[in-house]
């Protein structure tokens, strides 16, 4: 059972990525699926949720109309989009795979059984 997240790398602020995280092991699409991360000597944050079923999403405010989460159970795979870039998103990005047993989508750590190990996002301004 993984999630590998790719897509990460440099780029220039006003510039996009899309981040891509994959499964094995399992299909995605009974998960809620999130991206959060990490920037250094700051704690692990929630940027994105989307829920197992169609509709429900979440951005943090930080992101919102910059980034889109979507999700291909088809290729089982979730990915963000990002756009219009900004140094403040320079971070690890780190997607994670939660069975929605309470909760649409949750931005808590904690209710994320699978995570993936983490993608290098540098914006430079």
């Amino acid at each position: 059972v993984q999630l590998q997240a790719s897509g990460g790398g440099l780029a220039q602020a006003g510039g996009s990525l899309r981040l891509s995280c994959v499964a094995s092991g399992f299909t995605l699409d009974l998960y809620a699926l999130a991206w959060f991360r990490q920037a250094p000597g700051k704690e692990r944050e929630a940027v994105s949720c989307i829920s197992s079923t169609p509709g429900t999403t979440y951005y943090a405010d930080s992101v919102k109309n910059r980034f889109i989460i979507s999700r291909d159970n088809g290729k089982n795979t979730v990915y963000l989009q990002m756009n219009n870039l900004e140094p403040e998103d320079t971070a690890v990005y780190y997607c994670a795979a939660a069975l929605p047993i309470r909760f649409l989508i949750s931005t808590e750590e904690h209710d994320y059984a699978f995570w993936g190990r983490g993608t290098q996002v540098t914006v430079s301004s």
